[in-house]
């Protein structure tokens, strides 16, 4: 796990600046920066060690000719069989790490090489005699990588932060902008800057010739989601026993692969089914396991540790709970937003940078969970989904019940309270299309509340479509292609594991892990494990009574009954309170003070000024979300922007 850069140019000055751009990496890699310079082409590298820790293994890496290095950000599960393959065709080595098995890889099949990996990854290959670069993610896009190309030079990265340490031009993606205020992350392989992409997951980019760019970059796939297939197993009782059986030897040879370490491995245990079945399998293979978790003190409503506590008594695993105050989320703030190099609001990732912060004192590589939900159908959202598709008397009645929800509190910081949003969410939400459903249900705020904020209004002036509305409205499509109105569950799935599981899950862990410079791994998302999920009848993994049904089924003798009668909480972080106290003075005189805002000229100051009284009123709803993201926002955009 590691952090890496590199640039395209025939200026010397920027290519220069290679070093620079390394160290804006340093905490996804501490144990070593490295630089390579050629013509027209510079490599930066900074690494956490995990596999083979010798200095051998640092990055860049060069063969033993000296035609081909790499830059390599992630880790290749089946490496040592892959090695075994090259040996016998003649391939010597000169360390036992997984970087000298993926360049060799490379120049023994080129692009081809891909179809062979299991791992996660984003990395970089140049060919001194073609003169051409390859870079390439992960089928998943655990691992992330950008690139900026503006027709003279091209740069890729780990981290936006490493892109603007290079001269390219800074100016607001605005669709972008306004994807990220309806969701509090940017939900397309766009970033927050035009000019600026994501590699999407599952492709490639070739460059011939760096010496003269050519005028277009081409991103090539080389694997998609098994979507729109026919379900392997028709849905009756044996073949859903050989389903359980398949599920738990895919997810037990996932799970094995995923503790090769040359470091000490542990796992994340939140007390939810997912955690549970990952720490479960790894102690099957590793009797020492530690896992870990966080608990909130002055939080009761959001503390689930009795979960894990008693996932942890049932497997023997070496517990601990740190347990966290508001104090303690304070404390941590500016670090958590310091880190952040483009908006990205999911609070929950306030919680995963603590869990990752304390966790590194221990191992330096913990599995998780992460993908289950988005795969077997574990959110709430999927089970609403669910019955407002197949509805019956109680869901007719909540949908006829949308005035008295409507006027009812919501928020997320009580029982009641966050009942009441849920059923009012559910009433709208049954009367829309399929395609419209899933875009409120993943949305924040409505289209309508996020062109409100903002200054210009950008999408829904009537005067005129914009060349930003006709931007923002060709991604949505894209981004809801998959759901199809006579479908099923598996195109909200199939939609979530490419939209909210790669740009907010995802993200989510790789940042706040990278900022304590600890590699996480997602057994779950095994791509041969993938595969099989969406071969499965939706039948198979939800119904009117359960959510994930296969995979609680497979495991339920093993782990405690209490886990399985629990409510699906999330990584809920406690924000309203805090806003109404410790971060008051922040929001009302600094980051979203109106002189502030109107000096900044993106956002409607009347506008922020309603959603700061709404979240200071007896009826906040979800306001200190989108709040967040303002805060997050600001700061980001003080930091890059307005310097």
């Amino acid at each position: 796990m590691c952090g890496i850069v590199g640039i395209v140019s025939s200026n010397q000055k920027e290519l220069s600046k290679i070093a620079t751009a390394t160290r804006t990496l340093s905490k996804r890699g501490p144990d070593n920066r490295s630089t390579i310079k050629f013509n027209n082409l510079s490599l930066g590298h900074a690494r956490l060690s995990i596999i083979d820790t010798s200095k051998e293994a640092n990055q860049p890496f060069t063969d033993l000719t000296e035609r081909y290095s790499i830059v390599f950000n992630g880790e290749i599960y089946n490496y040592q069989e892959l090695k075994e393959e090259l040996i016998s065709e003649g391939v010597s080595f000169t360390t036992t790490s997984d970087t000298e098995v993926l360049l060799n890889l490379y120049i023994k099949h080129g692009s081809e090489c891909l179809e062979k990996l299991n791992g996660f990854f984003a990395f970089g290959i140049y060919d001194k005699k073609d003169d051409s670069l390859f870079i390439a993610r992960d089928r998943m896009g655990i691992k992330p990588l950008l690139y900026y190309f503006d027709g003279e030079q091209f740069i890729f990265s780990s981290e936006l932060k490493a892109i603007l340490t290079f001269n390219i031009k800074k100016e607001i993606d605005k669709a972008s902008l306004f994807n990220y205020l309806q969701f509090n992350y940017i939900p397309t392989n766009n970033s927050i800057l035009e000019g600026v992409k994501k590699l999407k997951p599952g492709h490639f980019i070739f460059i011939k010739g760096t010496n003269k760019l050519s005028d277009k970059i081409e991103e090539q796939l080389y694997y998609e989601l098994p979507f729109n297939q026919e379900a392997t197993l028709q849905t009756n009782a044996m073949n859903y026993g050989k389903a359980q059986e398949m599920l738990c030897n895919l997810l037990d040879d996932a799970v094995q692969k995923r503790l090769i370490s040359d470091v000490p491995v542990g796992t994340f245990l939140s007390g939810g089914v997912d955690s549970s079945i990952i720490s479960l399998l790894a102690k099957r293979h590793k009797p020492d396991l530690k896992t870990f978790s966080i608990g909130y003190k002055d939080e009761p409503f959001f503390d689930e540790t009795s979960y894990a506590n008693a996932v942890a008594k049932k497997i023997g695993s070496n517990h601990q709970v740190f347990s966290l105050s508001n104090d303690d989320l304070y404390e941590n703030l500016n670090n958590i937003l310091d880190y952040i190099d483009e908006p990205f609001a999911d609070s929950s990732a306030i919680a995963v940078y603590l869990l990752s912060k304390y966790t590194k004192e221990h191992v330096t590589v913990a599995l998780s969970g992460d993908g289950a939900d988005e795969m077997f159908s574990g959110y709430n959202k999927h089970m609403a989904e669910f019955k407002s598709r197949h509805p019956g008397i109680k869901e007719s009645m909540v949908k006829m019940g949308h005035p008295l929800w409507r006027s009812l509190p919501k928020s997320r910081n009580s029982k009641f309270t966050n009942l009441n949003r849920q059923l009012h969410k559910f009433s709208l939400g049954a009367k829309l299309t399929n395609k419209a459903r899933y875009w409120k249900w993943a949305s924040i705020i409505n289209e309508e509340r996020a062109n409100y904020l903002l200054k210009e209004e950008l999408v829904f002036n009537p005067q005129r479509l914009s060349d930003t509305a006709f931007e923002y409205k060709k991604r949505k499509e894209e981004l809801l292609k998959g759901i199809r109105r006579d479908g099923d569950i598996n195109d909200v799935l199939y939609t979530d594991m490419k939209m909210v599981l790669t740009n907010d899950m995802l993200r989510k862990v790789d940042a706040m892990s990278m900022a304590n410079s600890l590699e996480v791994r997602t057994p779950f998302l095994d791509h041969r494990l993938v595969n099989f999920a969406f071969s499965l009848p939706v039948a198979f993994k939800i119904n009117t009574d359960m959510k994930k049904k296969i995979l609680q089924d497979a495991f339920r003798d093993e782990l405690p009954d209490e886990i399985y009668k629990r409510p699906k909480h999330g990584f809920e972080v406690p924000l309203l309170e805090w806003f109404r106290n410790e971060l008051r003075s922040k929001i009302e005189d600094d980051l979203l003070a109106d002189d502030f805002i109107e000096e900044q000229g993106i956002f409607n100051v009347a506008a922020i000024r309603e959603l700061k009284q709404q979240l200071f009123s007896n009826n906040p709803e979800d306001t200190q979300a989108t709040i967040w993201a303002l805060i997050v926002f600001n700061t980001w955009w003080r930091k890059y922007m307005q310097s």
